[in-house]
């Protein structure tokens, strides 16, 4: 597993993707909560555009003071482990030309998916997930759950960590059948 890790991020081209997609990830999961503000303060004449582009940057600061502990580490992990599973996705497919099996692009997407359902911040709980379930009455369950919802957070990076595992191990392996 090492060997693929060490072996995807020796190439520069594949740590400027991984921090790429790791800053977008996290960008969204920082200023989704904020999109009402958002939303009518950026079309907004009256704002000047240095009075917007400093809010946008001031809004990063939330991660200090809206989100809980646990929230703001496991939005943190999930955006830097999606980077790297991007990354090494991108390398496998590319240098291995193989065909791709089930199991780590369902475990990478999985984990994005629940990782998006657990973004959310001290004062909304889980954002997505709460507006989600709204929709068909379901909002309730969450405060059914002992973490008021971060488990989708946390299942979110387990299921990362295990697709960089998983991707990391098929890359250091040939892709050759055995021979008994």
């Amino acid at each position: 597993m090492i060997a693929g890790l060490y072996r995807v991020f020796s190439n520069p081209v594949y740590i400027v993707l991984s921090v790429g997609i790791a800053l977008v990830v996290f960008t969204f999961a920082v200023l989704l909560p904020n999109f009402p503000l958002l939303s009518q303060i950026l079309p907004s004449q009256s704002i000047e555009l240095s009075d917007k582009v400093s809010l946008i940057f001031s809004l990063f600061e939330s991660i200090q003071t809206n989100f809980t502990a646990v929230s703001a580490t496991y939005t943190i992990l999930i955006a830097i482990l999606f980077g790297m599973n991007v990354s090494l996705f991108t390398y496998f497919v590319y240098k291995q030309k193989a065909i791709i099996k089930g199991t780590n692009s369902v475990a990478g997407i999985g984990g994005l998916v629940s990782g998006i359902f657990g973004i959310g911040c001290a004062a909304c709980g889980t954002f997505i997930l709460t507006w989600v379930l709204g929709l068909i009455g379901a909002a309730s369950i969450i405060s059914f759950l002992p973490l008021g919802g971060e488990e989708f957070g946390i299942l979110g990076v387990v299921l990362l960590v295990y697709a960089v595992v998983v991707t990391a191990k098929k890359i250091s392996t040939p892709q050759v059948c055995a021979i008994d």
